[in-house]
C-alpha cells in the first residue's frame, strides 16, 4: 500500500517552499505541515532535519503523530522505525525478521536558510535566492510573520505587487488617498521571474502622524518564483529597505505569507513595534484578499476587468501561464 504525490503543477514541484521557521524544529521534535497539497512530516534527529511525505507504507497511518527513537523516526500505530533514509530497519511484532524492501517512506528535499527551513516535493532545478544586503552588519533583521490566507497563493503574491491599494487599503499607515498616484518606470519578464520598479508617495511611519507631508519614495520588485520575490526601497543618505517575501501553498486555497525586512534607518521604531506595525498591514490584507471571487487567480485576462495601472499583475498572469503554472489558478 502507498500513497502517490498527487501534485499536477511540475514548476511548483520543483520550486523550493518556505515550510517552517527554523527555530521550530528543534533536535528531537516531529512537525506536522501540508505543501502544495501534500501531507509532509519534518523531523529533527539531532544532526539533520528531514522532510518525507506523512504516511507510513505499512497502513497508511501519519508519521506525523510518532516520535524519534535511536536516530530513527517511529511510526505511531505499530512501531516501525525508519532510517534517516527512509527505509524501515525494525518490525517490533517481528524483530528477527528483516522488514519488506517496500517498507519505506518518500523523502524530500530540505534546506535551512535565512532562518527558514524550505521543501522541495521534487527535484530542485533552483537555488534558493539571496536577500539582498543580509550579510551586511548595518542593517537589521526583522522577521514578520506567519500570516495564514484563506485564498490562493497566488493571489496573495498578487496583492503584494500591486501599489494601487496602498493609498485605500493601507490608508494612514504608510500612504494615504491624499496621494494615490503610482509613477510607473521599468517592467520586465525574464524567463526566471519578473522585475519593475515605481514609485509612490508615502508618510513616515516613524512620525505617527497620518496628517504629515507625504514624500516621494521609489521601489523596485524582483519576483525570482511565483511565490516568492523581494523588493528594494531606497531613499536619501543611503538608506535602504529590502522586504523578501515568500508564500507557502498549503493547499490552492489556503496559504502562508512570512516574510523578512532588512533594513537600516528605520531604528526609532522598536522591532516590537515594527512587528506590530506589520501584523495591522497584513490584517487589512487579509480582509480583502479572503473576499476576492474567485478564490483562485484566473490567468485568462479575459475573466476580469484590467486597468492602466495593472501593469504587474498582468505581467505576473502571463508569466505564470507561460510557466505553466496551474496550482491556485483557474
Amino acid at each position: 500500500m502507498s500513497a502517490t504525490l498527487m501534485v499536477q503543477d511540475q514548476f511548483l514541484l520543483h520550486n523550493w517552499h518556505v515550510v517552517a521557521h527554523s527555530q521550530d524544529l528543534q533536535p528531537g521534535t516531529v512537525l506536522q505541515k501540508r505543501l502544495l497539497g501534500e501531507d509532509i512530516v519534518l523531523w529533527h534527529n539531532g544532526d539533520q532535519a528531514l522532510a518525507w511525505q506523512d504516511f507510513c507504507p505499512h497502513r497508511g497511518a501519519r508519521l506525523s503523530l510518532g516520535w524519534i527513537e535511536k536516530d530513527n523516526l517511529v511510526c505511531p500505530y505499530h512501531g516501525l522505525a525508519f532510517n534517516t533514509d527512509g527505509k524501515c530497519v525494525l518490525v517490533p511484532a517481528t524483530p528477527d525478521q528483516p522488514p519488506p524492501a517496500r517498507a519505506c517512506i518518500q523523502t524530500y528535499h530540505i534546506q535551512e536558510r535565512h532562518g527558514m527551513l524550505w521543501v522541495c516535493l521534487g527535484t530542485p532545478q533552483n537555488d534558493i535566492p539571496a536577500i539582498p544586503d543580509w550579510e551586511d552588519p548595518s542593517f537589521r533583521k526583522i522577521l514578520c510573520g506567519p500570516y495564514h490566507f484563506n485564498s490562493s497563493p497566488l493571489r496573495v503574491i498578487e496583492n503584494l505587487i500591486d501599489p494601487t491599494h496602498f493609498a485605500f487599503v493601507h490608508k494612514g499607515i504608510f500612504a494615504d488617498s491624499r496621494r494615490p498616484e503610482v509613477t510607473h518606470y521599468d517592467l520586465e519578464s525574464h524567463p526566471d521571474g519578473i522585475s519593475f520598479k515605481f514609485g509612490i508617495w508615502e508618510l513616515d511611519p516613524a512620525s505617527g502622524d497620518p496628517s504629515a507631508p507625504m514624500f516621494f519614495a521609489t521601489y523596485q520588485y524582483r519576483l525570482c518564483q511565483p511565490l516568492l520575490g523581494y523588493f528594494q526601497r531606497r531613499g536619501d543618505n543611503d538608506s535602504c529597505m529590502n522586504l523578501f517575501f515568500m508564500v507557502t501553498p498549503v493547499d490552492e486555497e489556503e496559504c502562508v505569507l512570512s516574510f523578512w525586512v532588512v533594513e537600516n534607518f528605520l531604528y526609532k521604531i522598536p522591532d516590537s513595534a515594527f512587528v506590530a506595525m506589520e501584523n495591522q498591514i497584513m490584517s487589512q490584507d487579509k480582509v480583502i484578499v479572503e473576499s476576492q471571487r474567485p478564490k483562485r487567480l484566473p490567468l485568462d485576462l479575459q475573466a476580469e476587468v484590467h486597468l492602466p495601472s495593472d501593469r504587474y499583475s498582468i505581467a505576473y498572469r502571463k508569466w505564470l501561464k507561460q510557466q505553466g503554472v496551474t496550482f491556485g489558478s483557474i
